[in-house]
């Protein structure tokens, strides 16, 4: 069982797994393909990826584009995140709005972001174990990224700015407007 809460982009929904608790620990079903593609939309994860990161560690904004686009449904073992997915569908009512939304080890809530989206997250606590399943493989050729700190989005990473840990990588992206090789709205992705 789990429970889908819609957010201000429809597309993306955050995930709430239902959570049987007692004095030996809980047990919660993280993931039900069966489940998931009759609640949210047909996906067929093909990787599962884990990163370890300190507090202040931002990871960010990144994708793959044409028919390498991912899905993505994240969640955090351990530790606390915030969560983002930035709209980069051009022509889409909601182009270049974010959802930005806490994952804990507490809360053991998942976000999914569908193909069409950018996705990042900052580290709000000393250490976070952070997992996320993909519906496509990496592929380090056509990926593409957004500025973290892009004034256009005005995301609040709930970090200082001066505490933000990024990749050499990562501080160079180009703002929104700059990118190249974004989505299309009315373009199917998952045809």
């Amino acid at each position: 069982m789990m429970k889908v809460i819609p957010t201000d982009i429809k597309e993306v929904v955050v995930i709430a797994p239902q959570l049987f608790e007692d004095a030996r620990g809980y047990f919660v079903e993280s993931w039900s393909e069966e489940t998931f593609n009759a609640a949210v939309r047909p996906v067929r994860f093909v990787q599962d990826n884990e990163s370890r990161s300190r507090y202040g560690v931002l990871r960010g904004l990144h994708y793959q584009t044409g028919r390498f686009a991912q899905s993505k449904l994240v969640r955090v073992i351990k530790g606390r995140v915030l969560d983002v997915a930035v709209d980069i569908r051009r022509g889409s009512p909601t182009f270049g709005r974010h959802v930005a939304v806490e994952l804990t080890g507490e809360n053991h809530l998942q976000l999914f972001i569908p193909r069409g989206f950018a996705h990042g997250f900052s580290v709000l606590s000393e250490e976070a174990v952070f997992q996320y399943k993909c519906d496509n493989p990496y592929a380090p050729q056509h990926e593409g990224a957004i500025a973290w700190d892009d004034p256009d989005l005005a995301i609040d990473w709930r970090i200082p700015a001066g505490e933000v840990l990024l990749s050499s990588k990562d501080s160079a992206h180009p703002r929104l407007r700059d990118a190249k090789d974004l989505f299309d709205y009315n373009e199917d992705y998952y045809a």
